[in-house]
């Protein structure tokens, strides 16, 4: 009786289907870190991703996570193909069901006492609308080592392809990135039409630069230290920590961060490494730690950090002198 279902259901079986994931208008491929702890999404341009990013082995340039190619799949990617599937099986298992149903009713007696006939409700069938992926990522990255070509947004330090630390590059790109950011957060206000979603909106984008600077700087300095004194193991994450990262410079070089910034600044950027800590770990809820580390007594334990655009870019100005003058110290002992 459903022997066309029958058989369209063994001809899917037997079938291997190939979905197409199409890369942005740049053709750069959206891929997805697929360690938990991360899920970080980044694009390697598509022409690199087949000729340079090896099957066995892809690093994530956010934390370093390496796993094969078949792991990096975005969700909508995911998304995407569940839903071709789900349209291609619909199609197939529906036609055949109309197809048996026509049958059958075909083979009735007309004007029987009982009669019987079938009919398969057709729905509108789903029509997936084809992946496109998201507009460009601010940061262009062209690997020094591999020459790999890939894009992110915000501060990320690993070559998708050979893993290579590309930490100073990248502090530059993540400068003029959080720069363009900034900037543009008043056109982004006026971009959206409901009020709150825009504060919401341009308050995040504020924070993650905060975010961003302090993470560049640390990771520029981690490279720039191992450089300098490759056989030196430090603590993990010793750069978020303004008075021991300048300690270990002193006993590499001889002089810390006092060289090209005065105590105030120091102070002023102290707080904004503090503040990062607050985003990234208590949501930007401020605790007794906070207040003691920084002498900010603006806030109370148990208020929110409020980041103004203004001092982001502050922060940002010292870092990038900090950072700078650092390179030449670098330079300089090597």
């Amino acid at each position: 009786m459903f022997e066309e279902t029958i058989r369209a259901l063994k001809k899917l079986s037997d079938e291997k289907s190939a979905v197409s994931i199409s890369a942005d208008d740049e053709n750069y491929f959206d891929r997805e870190c697929p360690a938990q702890e991360c899920l970080a999404q980044f694009k390697v341009l598509m022409e690199d991703w087949k000729d340079k990013v090896r099957d066995e082995e892809v690093f994530c340039p956010f934390c370093g996570h390496a796993a094969d190619a078949q792991k990096w799949w975005t969700q909508e990617q995911l998304n995407h193909v569940r839903d071709v599937a789900a349209a291609s099986i619909e199609g197939a298992i529906g036609g055949a069901l109309r197809l048996d149903a026509q049958k059958f009713n075909q083979r009735q007696n007309k004007g029987g006492f009982i009669s019987m006939s079938l009919r398969v409700d057709s729905r509108p069938q789903l029509v997936p609308i084809p992946y496109a992926a998201a507009e460009p990522m601010r940061l262009k990255i062209t690997c020094g080592d591999c020459g790999c070509r890939y894009a992110v947004v915000g501060a990320a330090y690993f070559c998708p392809s050979c893993g290579a630390n590309a930490a100073e590059l990248v502090f530059d790109l993540t400068v003029q990135g959080i720069r363009q950011s900034l900037e543009a957060v008043d056109a982004i206000r006026a971009a959206i039409p409901d009020a709150d979603t825009a504060e919401n909106t341009c308050r995040l984008i504020v924070e993650s630069a905060l975010q961003n600077v302090v993470t560049a700087f640390q990771r520029n300095t981690e490279a720039l230290y191992a450089r300098v004194i490759p056989t030196t193991k430090i603590r993990r994450n010793a750069f978020q920590n303004l008075t021991e990262g300048s300690d270990l410079w002193v006993a590499a070089i001889g002089h810390g961060y006092n060289k090209h910034l005065v105590t105030v600044e120091l102070e002023q950027l102290t707080t904004v490494f503090q503040q990062r800590h607050l985003l990234a770990h208590t949501q930007g809820v401020v605790d007794d730690d906070y207040i003691r580390k920084t002498g900010d007594t603006r806030y109370k334990s148990g208020q929110r950090l409020v980041i103004k655009r203004e001092s982001v870019v502050e922060a940002l100005t010292l870092v990038e002198r900090l950072t700078l003058g650092i390179r030449e110290d670098a330079k300089d002992k090597g």
